[in-house]
């Protein structure tokens, strides 16, 4: 979904123009106009200005960029749980109940997420709270730049913080799925199954392969002389195989292991203490993601909305200041906002090149349009016309 923030002087012949192209735009399909009110604000000195413009073209990139990072870790965070998205990333804080049948979560979301941002943009409404009129162009536009570096700063390190707790939580939740030589055993053996504080006693865990279930039951009270009788027990059994403990003398754990080698038994080296301080960094960790899972989706939800609205009053700011460094002073012009329709961009560039030629007759000569008529094609630039525009895209991720 794009749009096109145009603005042209408040002169009569401009003036005319403009009804004539909200008229054919309507007639033809070619756009739907909404009104763009932008306030008057402290414009400053001309090498003021230039600096401004430079600074708000860079800042209006950067910004965009923010906001694409921040909703994409959005959705991948909350990729697990993508039914709650539809909750997330409105503009004006506000939740409509919107069903799209026979769709993901997913899919749903970014639809409901690009009508929020759309229903913004086009009752757009100066925030004087935020960025007061009353402060100088350079001011809002540091303001604003504070503003958008704090949240890239910000996401960032929240970013790295939350991918690290989920790492460290799923490399432990792998070794649990792992096949019977490596998974951690820390879910399947318990005290109970264990001989502990004993002098001369302990109790080993030997995998046994299917196949072999028959040969351990008859073999492994003789595999050494110091084995207790009848103290294998079977702990787990899987497609491959099955755990097995086994309780002998100390002494005679070392011959035990080589014949079970031989046999082709393997015995697991296993701690209870370790197995225990892993189940707690299990349960810490998990407890740990869920706090910052929630924290971080807050975080998001809030931030995404605050950049997109700074976004949105660059636009506004650069609309601004074009028009003064066009147009001249005193401050006269007028702000539109287009939504082209997507088969017919070409015939409404053509339509808005025709009718404000004479602002500019150069430009339309020296700078042909190219390629406009295929949607969500970028040239990398910014095109010049003998009119002000700049686009105002809201596609921020695909979602196919």
């Amino acid at each position: 979904m794009e749009f096109w923030l145009i603005s042209v002087p408040l002169d009569k012949a401009s003036s005319q123009s403009l009804e004539k192209l909200k008229r054919a735009a309507s007639k033809s399909s070619l756009a739907t106009s909404f009104r763009f009110p932008i306030p008057e604000l402290k414009v400053g000195t001309l090498d003021t200005l230039l600096a401004v413009s430079d600074e708000l073209s860079r800042l209006d990139v950067f910004t965009e960029s923010v906001m694409r990072r921040t909703s994409q870790c959005m959705a991948e965070v909350m990729e697990q749980s993508s039914d709650k998205l539809l909750e997330n990333a409105l503009a004006n804080g506000e939740l409509k109940a919107r069903h799209a049948a026979q769709q993901s979560p997913l899919r749903t979301y970014f639809h409901t997420l690009r009508v929020d941002l759309a229903t913004y943009v086009t009752r757009f409404q100066w925030d004087r709270a935020k960025y007061s009129t009353a402060q100088p162009l350079k001011t809002l536009t540091d303001i604003i730049s504070k503003q958008v570096s704090q949240v890239d700063s910000e996401l960032k390190s929240r970013s790295a913080a939350y991918a690290h707790v989920k790492a460290s939580l799923q490399s432990l939740e792998r070794k649990t799925e792992a096949n019977l030589q490596t998974r951690t055993l820390t879910d399947i053996v318990r005290k109970e199954d264990l001989v502990l504080n004993s002098e001369y006693l302990t109790t080993l865990l030997v995998v046994v392969p299917r196949a072999s279930y028959k040969q351990w039951e008859t073999s492994y009270e003789s595999m050494c002389e110091f084995v207790v009788p009848r103290s294998s027990r079977k702990l787990l059994e899987e497609a491959d195989g099955g755990i097995f403990t086994v309780t002998l003398f100390k002494k005679a754990v070392s011959e035990f292991k080589t014949k079970a080698k031989a046999n082709k038994f393997t015995v697991r080296e296993f701690s209870l203490d370790e197995a225990e301080q892993q189940r707690q960094e299990m349960t810490r960790l998990s407890v740990d993601k869920k706090e910052q899972y929630g924290t971080f989706v807050r975080w998001l939800k809030v931030n995404f909305s605050e950049v997109f609205v700074a976004w949105i009053h660059i636009k506004a700011l650069r609309v601004y200041v074009e028009s003064v460094l066009r147009y001249g002073l005193p401050v006269s012009f007028q702000a539109v906002l287009l939504q082209p329709d997507k088969k017919r961009i070409k015939r409404l560039r053509e339509q808005l090149n025709s009718l404000f030629t004479h602002l500019d007759p150069a430009a339309a000569a020296s700078k042909p349009d190219v390629g406009l008529d295929i949607p969500g094609v970028s040239t990398g630039q910014q095109e010049y016309y003998s009119y002000i525009c700049y686009p105002v895209s809201i596609n921020l991720l695909d979602p196919s």
